[in-house]
């Protein structure tokens, strides 16, 4: 498969930066993300309602950049994480883990015999429908592929090390508003019990030489999150991203056209 620069970044202790798409489903969202200097997307199947075909376009038009184009499955299944990874995504992100039998689970599921038990199917999407020596393409599978392990429950955060400590779990993701909801406290990112939560997760990845991720609402509370360990950090989502600039836009042309009138 192609080379994951998001990997080899992350694992030489690179940060890397991205975005989440949830809305625009075009032909062209993952190549203007790319443009703009995102070297990352997550394709959302969890909150969207995409299907495998949208998903599948969504990846097939991200192959012309270098942008790995990873994608949110919405439960942790066999026939999600085969399909989008043969549809080829260049890694997975799965929500609500809680255990290290999911997690493993997880990595036996995208990775190959010997190290998981994903079903092979070689001249297809993934390896740009090519001949070649299959061996190879296997290792290449195996070592490229990013599998991020969404942390978003108590229970998650208490298994946290456990998890991290599974080979082939890259990256251990915090799912905020999940985590807040989960620990009875919606959307209190400043309660103590939130940040001691995420110290624990932190801890777990620092032990294991595994990366933590967050998605960013806005630059401030991103620079906060790299400031604090996050080596892989989503910016915003596409929608969230849109809204806020034609937001702005539109509230400086009144101001503007109020100012001007008799």
């Amino acid at each position: 498969m192609k080379p994951n620069h998001v990997k080899s970044k992350l694992q030489s202790g690179g940060v890397s930066i991205g975005t989440f798409m949830f809305e625009f489903d075009s032909t062209g969202i993952a190549r203007l993300a790319a443009e703009a200097g995102a070297e990352f997307a997550v394709f959302d199947m969890e909150h969207t309602g995409w299907s495998v075909e949208t998903i599948r376009m969504l990846i097939a038009t991200s192959r012309s950049t270098i942008m790995p184009a990873l994608v949110r499955i919405p439960a942790t299944e066999y026939h999600f994480i085969a399909r989008v990874l043969d549809m080829g995504a260049a890694g997975i992100m799965v929500p609500m883990v809680e255990s290290v039998e999911q997690a493993q689970q997880i990595v036996n599921s995208a990775k190959y015999p010997p190290v998981g038990r994903r079903g092979a199917a070689f001249g297809v999407s993934h390896d740009d429908y090519t001949g070649g020596d299959i061996v190879e393409k296997i290792e290449s599978a195996n070592s490229e592929t990013i599998l991020i392990a969404q942390i978003e429950t108590a229970a998650g955060v208490a298994k946290s090390e456990a998890i991290a400590a599974i080979d082939g779990i890259d990256v251990l993701w915090i799912g905020h508003f999940d985590l807040t909801n989960s620990l009875g406290i919606p959307g209190q990112f400043d309660h103590p019990q939130f940040k001691e939560a995420l110290e624990t997760v932190l801890a777990a990845c620092k032990k294991h030489n595994k990366i933590p991720g967050f998605m960013a609402g806005d630059v401030a509370s991103g620079k906060g999150l790299l400031d604090q360990g996050f080596r892989m950090i989503a910016y915003g989502g596409d929608l969230w991203i849109y809204q806020s600039a034609l937001r702005q836009g539109l509230r400086e042309l009144n101001e503007h056209g109020a100012g001007t009138r008799c």
